[in-house]
C-alpha cells in the first residue's frame, strides 16, 4: 500500500517525534493514503514554518508485517474514535500501546466540534451527530519503531510554494 507524508522537509528516515503538541493518536509519525491531503499538509507546514518547499514523501507499507503488530483501526468517526482522540488530545490516554493506529483525521472542520466536546459545551451524542456528515480523510499513526519498520521509502516529491 502506498502512503504519503506532507512536510516542508524530506523525511527519508521516519522518526517518532514526541513534542508538546497533543495529536489525535498520540506521539508518532503520521501519514495518509490520500496524496492530496499530504500535499495540503505540506503546503500548510511550509507556510507555518516559513522555510523550505512543500514536499510529499511517498512510502510503501508492507502489509504482510501488520499481523505481527498491534494495530488499532477505526473505520469511521464513532464513539470509540472520539474517546480515543479526546484522551490523546488531552494527554490523558493511558490504555494499550499500539504500534500503528489508523482512522479518520480530525481536520479544521471537526476540531471545533471536538474542542466543544472536550470543553463540555456539547455532549457526546451531539458531537457524533455533527461529525457524521464529515468526509474525513484517513491517517496512519506509527507509534513505535517496530511499526515504522513496515515502511520503505519510494520517492520524494518537491513542489513549488
Amino acid at each position: 500500500m502506498i502512503l504519503y507524508h506532507g512536510s516542508n522537509v524530506k523525511v527519508e528516515q521516519p522518526k517518532i517525534i514526541v513534542s508538546n503538541r497533543t495529536l489525535d493518536f498520540g506521539a508518532g509519525f503520521y501519514i495518509t493514503s490520500d496524496e492530496n491531503q499530504a500535499m495540503k499538509w505540506a503546503k500548510l507546514q511550509t507556510f507555518r514554518r516559513g522555510i523550505g518547499n512543500p514536499i510529499v514523501t511517498v512510502y510503501e507499507l508492507d502489509e504482510t508485517q501488520l499481523s505481527s503488530l498491534s494495530v488499532l483501526h477505526f473505520d469511521h468517526a464513532d464513539k470509540k474514535w472520539l474517546q480515543y482522540v479526546v484522551e490523546n488530545r488531552k494527554g490523558t490516554y493511558c490504555g494499550k500501546k499500539y504500534d500503528i493506529v489508523i482512522g479518520p483525521v480530525a481536520n479544521d472542520n471537526t476540531m471545533p466540534v471536538i474542542n466543544n466536546y472536550m470543553a463540555n459545551i456539547i455532549d457526546e451524542s451531539t458531537a457524533l451527530t455533527l461529525l457524521k456528515p464529515q468526509k474525513l480523510s484517513d491517517q496512519y499513526a506509527f507509534l513505535t519503531f517496530k511499526g515504522l519498520q513496515c515502511l520503505s521509502l519510494v520517492e520524494v516529491k518537491q513542489y513549488d510554494k
